[in-house]
């Protein structure tokens, strides 16, 4: 594999983008695709016990590291023999002097390759892509396709030049649902989702929320929605998904409706604008993102208060219950007063 180049500005193309003129896409690739590609470096993010801490609720896992401890074996091992994995990469013909932009894809099929035609605008944008293999609907999501994720951006910016305020992370149909679940835990390595028809809600028992540390910092991770407009169903999950992460105050939102598409993947066009949007996305409001946090914390504080109450009162059955309920619906944002109600 070789760098990629540096130097070439994005020139005339980003500028019409930006003005949101839809400029031609180049009809072929420059750059370079590497195909069987085999990573080596492991990161602490992607082991068991970080993705567990990140994406599971405190209660849930509280229960699995129990249960992993009563037969002996930790949680601190990585899920992926990274000798045994392969991914395919494309370096853009170019990038901006500070590094490229990399995007991690997860997809709902077992082969590594990149969708049709999506070289060109990955050119476009000096933007570097990398996708891994076997990891579509039918593999694990926190055994295979989270840590696979997490494999591949750490390794790519061992490898590559890459702008490390410009990671993303996208995926289409159920790897899109999956690019949302690592955004929202790992806001810290993703500084934006491609949402290519997929997608939940947030904050309940599938999809908890992260610790507040990263659950903050997610509420300024830009997201960009895009879907078919034949895709009937999928929009309508996107407006409820779109519902429940501005419900958690995260409002840095982009939506586009591709046009005469069913659920299929997003064009090199559509790919276009989603780069743009993630490329150049403005900060959320401040104000009223403290604002709203502020009246989520107000609010988990309330019920917090109740499960103690009930449990000075002896009513511990009903205490659990409580409990169980805070914890699916605020997730890690309760932590640690979960764990300690619970202990």
């Amino acid at each position: 594999m070789r760098t990629c180049k540096v130097g070439r500005l994005l020139g005339l193309f980003g500028t019409l983008s930006l003005l949101g003129v839809a400029a031609p896409l180049p009809a072929e690739a420059a750059g370079e695709v590497n195909r069987e590609v085999v990573f080596s470096e492991y990161s602490d993010e992607s082991s068991s016990h970080e993705i567990a801490r990140r994406t599971l609720s405190p209660l849930t896992a509280l229960e699995l590291e129990r249960h992993i401890t009563s037969v002996g074996k930790t949680m601190n091992q990585q899920p992926i023999n990274l000798a045994e994995e392969h991914f395919v990469v494309y370096v853009a013909a170019s990038c901006p002097p500070r590094g490229c932009a990399l995007l991690v894809f997860v997809p709902p099929w077992e082969d590594a390759q990149i969708p049709a035609g999506w070289s060109a605008a990955l050119d476009r944008y000096g933007v570097i892509f990398v996708s891994a293999a076997r990891s579509g609907n039918n593999q694990s999501v926190f055994d295979r396709r989270e840590p696979l994720a997490l494999l591949a951006a750490h390794n790519m910016k061992q490898l590559y030049q890459i702008d490390a305020q410009r990671v993303y992370i996208g995926g289409f149909s159920g790897g899109a649902r999956v690019a949302l679940r690592l955004a929202l835990a790992y806001p810290d390595v993703f500084a934006g989702a491609f949402l290519n028809a997929g997608s939940d809600d947030i904050g309940n028992a599938q999809i908890p929320l992260p610790p507040k540390e990263l659950f903050l910092k997610f509420q300024k991770t830009p997201l960009v929605y895009t879907t078919g407009e034949a895709d009937t169903l999928q929009l309508g999950a996107d407006m409820a998904s779109i519902a429940s992460v501005r419900k958690w105050c995260a409002f840095d939102i982009h939506d586009h409706v591709e046009r005469s598409v069913g659920h299929d993947v997003a064009s090199s066009t559509t790919l276009a604008w989603v780069l743009g949007a993630l490329l150049h996305a403005a900060p959320s409001d401040p104000k009223g993102m403290s604002k709203c946090t502020q009246a989520l914390e107000e609010e988990l504080n309330r019920k917090l208060s109740g499960v103690v109450r009930l449990m000075e009162a002896g009513r511990i059955d009903e205490a659990q219950q409580m409990l169980a309920k805070i914890d699916a619906h605020f997730g890690g944002f309760g932590a640690p007063r979960i764990n300690e109600l619970a202990r």
